[in-house]
């Protein structure tokens, strides 16, 4: 089983989508070496939420953000043809294996929650894999944790948004692409869910690009 060096986690910057292609335009993607195989099972954690939600809220939006990712939600007419899968496991006492910069050691349940990480980061992904010889490696454990610490959340920006606050659901769809395989587009792509920077009260996250799409498509 590979360890990974580092979590994939979401900067705060911000970011200017004027110099960029539209979503659905740009066909950029990167990919990891891991896939889901078969069902991402995941659990609720059991401690804060962002945006000071109640048990409820964190599933709906979480499974909202992971579904975004698996029925290939987008505004450019693309069809989903991405057979990934998700269920959610129920709420647990375990903790997302997620500590500042660093993946600590696996403990058998993919966890979303909330907590501290280090400065800058929105959100981290950390995941594990098992080797595969005949493709990318299989997804075992993926774990997500938003950054409560350093940053204020909100379910629904509006046009009022005083840029302290990021996006539950825009944070939380890219941070399901890593889970399924997708990895960082950079300068040049900030129009893009998978783009490695994210603006406060962003929200075009919520919704894949072309590229992400043709991502996702390229591992399943």
């Amino acid at each position: 089983m590979s360890e990974p060096p580092a979590p994939d986690g979401l900067e705060v910057a911000e970011v200017d989508a004027a110099s960029s292609p539209g979503e659905c335009q740009d066909g950029a993607y990167s990919t990891l070496d891991r896939k889901e195989y078969g069902i991402y099972n995941w659990y609720l954690g059991d401690g804060a939420y962002p945006a000071g939600m109640t048990h409820l809220q964190a599933l709906e939006y979480f499974e909202g953000s992971i579904g975004r990712i698996t029925a290939s939600t987008n505004n450019c007419g693309l069809t989903d043809q991405v057979p990934a899968k998700s269920h959610y496991a129920g709420t647990t006492t375990y903790e997302a294996d997620v500590s500042a910069n660093t993946c600590t050691a696996r403990d058998g349940k993919s966890t979303w929650d909330a907590g501290d990480l280090a400065t800058g980061t929105v959100a981290s992904t950390c995941a594990w894999t098992w080797p595969n010889p005949f493709g990318k490696n299989d997804l075992r454990e993926a774990d997500v944790r938003f950054n409560i610490a350093d940053f204020d959340f909100t379910k629904n920006p509006t046009s009022t948004c005083n840029g302290l606050y990021h996006d539950v659901l825009n944070t939380g769809t890219h941070e399901a692409g890593h889970i399924f395989g997708l990895g960082h587009v950079g300068s040049g792509h900030a129009n893009l869910t998978m783009y490695t920077k994210a603006d406060r009260c962003e929200v075009k996250k919520r919704t894949l690009g072309k590229g992400d799409v043709m991502g996702l498509r390229s591992i399943y």
